[in-house]
């Protein structure tokens, strides 16, 4: 299927879509959409290919060699397009669980909120590609917040992401990877996940600590590692 984006009948149409699945989860997604040419228009003319991906790096990844191709000015702005990407994959970004049914969440996910940082990246497919982009001079850095399910985006982008300054800081995510990556496994280190002493959760709120006495961007990883409490010896 070629690359299209929704025009505002199509992310109108889509909105409604998600609130009704709310209050009916078992509704199927309105794949007639992705080619209606009253909801959606071309944007590039490069093939898309439906498929599936291991995690959210595998996605950024697909994404980011997709849109490079597709040479779309200001590509991450473009709300049609993210939400026309995301119906495409809604099976991987709202999956249907055990009981047949879906559980959507809030709709930034899906619609991506362009003009409200603290919500942007929490938009699944918008939300990885953004982070992969910033640090595309060595994406294997962003790991750390790119190790989990497409639907999943877990404690670490959760805590970190909504600011800017963490989320595309070269030191803090060689951090995070470093702390939470298992790089032989290719896997997220046992007990990355949770609220407990060293987890992601509290490495966020060390961090933002930190930022009150520290420039960030000039404390280099290892400084960073050495400043973190005994609590994180355990995925040191």
């Amino acid at each position: 299927m070629k690359l299209r984006r929704f025009t505002q009948t199509g992310l109108t149409q889509f909105g409604q879509y998600l609130e009704q699945l709310k209050a009916a989860p078992p509704t199927p997604p309105p794949i007639w959409l992705l080619t209606d040419e009253d909801a959606s228009e071309p944007a590039a003319d490069v093939e898309v290919v439906d498929q599936s991906f291991a995690v959210r790096f595998d996605a950024a990844k697909y994404l980011d060699g997709l849109l490079s191709a597709a040479k779309i000015a200001n590509v991450e702005r473009d709300a049609g397009l993210w939400a026309w990407l995301t119906l495409l994959f809604f099976d991987q970004v709202c999956p249907v669980g055990k009981n047949g049914e879906r559980k959507p969440g809030e709709s930034a996910r899906y619609l991506p909120a362009i003009d409200n940082f603290q919500r942007y990246y929490r938009h699944l497919l918008l939300g990885p590609y953004a982070i992969f982009r910033a640090h595309a001079d060595e994406p294997e850095r962003a790991r750390g917040v790119l190790m989990t399910n497409v639907s999943a985006p877990g404690d670490v982008v959760e805590q970190l992401a909504s600011r800017q300054e963490l989320i595309t800081n070269k030191n803090v995510m060689s951090v995070v990877t470093g702390l939470y990556f298992d790089k032989k496994k290719v896997s997220p280190k046992k007990g990355a996940g949770g609220k407990a002493d060293g987890s992601p959760r509290r490495l966020a709120d060390i961090l933002n600590q930190f930022d009150l006495t520290f420039d960030l961007y000039s404390v280099p990883e290892e400084g960073l590692i050495s400043l973190l409490p005994k609590e994180f010896d355990r995925f040191r």
